[in-house]
């Protein structure tokens, strides 16, 4: 985490990170990760987590709560009211509308926090599956960003986990004794998201370092051996750039991430 945070720039002198707590294994990781890393960093930040409850948590998130506070972890949360009557009006309702909601709630409980940046819980699983998932059905060579702003600019989203895969962070969480708490959405079967991992269980049986290759092209893109007419010189004579870039992802037989 500390390499990604170095990398990527995502957190400065200052900096107050509300960590986005779901009460599943990766937001917990993450929440521990920067308080490690806020006690040993050579700039000041500050630390602070919040759950936004949406009607889909599988078991009361209270008992974490303690657990947090226990361990000096400054906590708030939140029913949100709207995600609540949407879950009873269209139980149907699809990710984009929940999501559009649930940023909302984020955004009003931040302020209320002074916070600035917010810590998001994807890791390098969701990183390689959001790639697949738009090359294989929105047609676009895409995949999430390591940060990125809110509209109007008053918060820098963040994404430290990001070469952080969820075997990592299930034993973590199951080592610390964490009291996880599973949401609905993460059970559902016969979508596109569970598909997707199924593919990547299958072929990570022969290649265990598959999501490792993964993260490296995306930040390693050849860009004159792509369809898109931007990136091609359709001019003899004239010697195309390849657009290659640093790897973002260390290779194997390089050290271990860097220590910020």
């Amino acid at each position: 985490m500390g390499e990604a945070v170095t990398r990527y720039k995502m957190i400065r002198e200052g900096d107050r990170v509300a960590v986005g707590f779901s009460g599943g294994k990766d937001s917990f990781t993450m929440l521990e990760s920067l308080i490690l890393l806020r006690d040993r960093a050579p700039i000041n930040f500050t630390v602070c987590a919040f759950t936004i409850e949406q009607g889909k948590f599988l078991a009361p998130i209270e008992p974490f709560g303690e657990f947090l506070r226990a361990r000096g972890v400054d906590w708030t949360y939140r029913v949100d009211d709207p995600s609540i009557r949407l879950l009873a009006e269209q139980p149907g309702h699809g990710c984009d509308l929940c999501s559009r909601f649930r940023r909302r709630a984020v955004y009003e409980i931040c302020r209320e926090l002074g916070a600035n940046v917010i810590a998001l819980g994807h890791t390098a699983d969701d990183f390689c599956e959001s790639l697949l998932r738009n090359v294989m059905f929105t047609g676009r060579v895409a995949a999430l960003p390591p940060i990125t702003w809110s509209r109007k600019r008053e918060f820098k989203l963040i994404r430290p986990l990001m070469f952080v895969t969820e075997d990592l962070t299930t034993a973590y969480a199951k080592e610390a004794g964490a009291p996880v708490v599973p949401c609905g959405c993460s059970q559902k079967t016969g979508t596109v998201r569970r598909s997707l991992r199924d593919i990547f269980a299958e072929l990570e049986k022969d290649f265990p370092h598959l999501k490792q290759t993964m993260l490296t092209a995306m930040s390693n893109v050849t860009t004159s051996r792509l369809l898109d007419l931007r990136f091609l010189d359709l001019e003899a004579g004239r010697e195309a750039s390849d657009g290659g870039t640093e790897a973002a992802f260390p290779l194997l037989d390089e050290p271990a991430f860097n220590e910020l």
